[in-house]
């Protein structure tokens, strides 16, 4: 007869070094990201447009946001998941006769 040992035996014993080994690669992430220096605050220019700020700009847009200034006030667009906004500028002025 052929003697057959169950798989449950064989790999128990590989159980331990492979969840120690998953738990030190997690523990290391969270290290280096801790450690790692963040981006650098860039501060914003002078061409930022804010709604009070330029009543004259009608629509403006940052990358990602697209806004408009309505008669009952600014509205904007949803941006998309993986957007990242940048400086906000003025894409359309109104022009007052």
């Amino acid at each position: 007869m052929v003697a057959t040992s169950s798989p449950d035996t064989d790999s128990s014993g590989r159980d331990g070094p492979i969840a120690l080994a998953i738990a030190a690669l997690v523990l290391a992430t969270v290290v280096i990201g801790s450690l790692a220096p963040s981006a650098p605050h860039r501060p914003t220019s002078a061409q930022t447009v804010l709604p009070d700020s330029d009543p004259s700009c009608a629509e403006w847009s940052d990358g990602c946001h697209v806004c408009r200034r309505l008669e009952e006030g600014p509205i904007c667009s949803t941006p998309g998941i993986a957007c990242t906004p940048g400086p906000q500028e003025c894409l359309h002025r109104t022009t007052d006769p």
